[in-house]
């Protein structure tokens, strides 16, 4: 008896885990569908945290619509053009970065781009890579370019990598490095957090407006070969390299 119930507890995972690896929503976005009563297990409305679940005998819908951990798992690398909306749908109907790449299933993008940002976006519909890829313990490494509208002062690079505040928080840069011949104007910023529209706020606080942005650099993995607007399956390489980059 006692072997057959840790085989069970082994099968068993938490409610808000299987919707992570559903794609339906990070774990912390599982929970608030869970207490907003969103969320039916077996056809009854679960509130409590902490439950657990056998994904292959209960049925767990979201807003009535049936959730299934996926088949097989798809890893997409897409060198975001801009304008395009870093979401599955947009309720005005713009262009999203789901238009670029029509493949069957669901896939949802790793983190964010705002529209006028471009460069390396990940998708994919194993929810719990994404998940750990995104949670800022894990201090993933993301680099950008960026270009100014004005030179940037020595004395506000140091800031940078010093810290400013946005959002009344604390914000810094890793790295800030000017790159060579273009009057200070180009730079390059690494960052091990993820915050919304983070590089323009940090910019701004220092009166510095920011007129081109492009993600270069997540997780070691790049847009380099990739033409703007253009997508890819990650290899077995590099799907391996960021599971460990996460512990996963």
């Amino acid at each position: 008896m006692e072997e057959q119930n840790r085989k069970d507890n082994q099968e068993n995972i938490r409610l808000n885990k299987f919707l992570s690896q559903s794609g339906v929503a990070s774990r912390r976005t599982s929970d608030e569908l869970i207490t907003q009563g969103r969320v039916q297990v077996n056809g009854q409305v679960v509130k409590q945290l902490g439950v657990r679940i056998d994904p292959n005998k209960d049925k767990v819908t979201v807003d009535g619509q049936p959730v299934r951990l996926p088949e097989s798992y798809a890893y997409v690398l897409l060198n975001k053009p801009k304008d395009a909306i870093t979401t599955v749908k947009d309720e005005q109907g713009r262009h999203t970065v789901m238009d670029l790449v029509p493949l069957a299933g669901r896939l949802y993008p790793v983190g964010r781009l705002d529209r006028n940002s471009t460069g390396v976006l990940l998708l994919t519909n194993d929810g719990e890579l994404a998940h750990r890829l995104m949670h800022p313990r894990s201090a993933v490494e993301k680099a950008y370019y960026v270009r100014l509208n004005k030179p940037l002062h020595e004395n506000d690079r140091k800031k940078l990598l010093r810290g400013v505040r946005i959002d009344r928080r604390p914000a810094r840069a890793e790295e800030v490095t000017i790159i060579e011949k273009s009057k200070r104007i180009e730079v390059g910023v690494v960052l091990h957090e993820g915050r919304n529209r983070q590089i323009r706020k940090m910019f701004e606080a220092l009166a510095y407006e920011v007129r081109a942005l492009d993600r270069v650099v997540y997780g070691g993995i790049t847009c380099q070969g990739l033409n703007r607007g253009a997508w890819r399956y990650l290899s077995k390489k590099e799907v391996a390299a960021l599971k460990s980059l996460v512990k996963l």
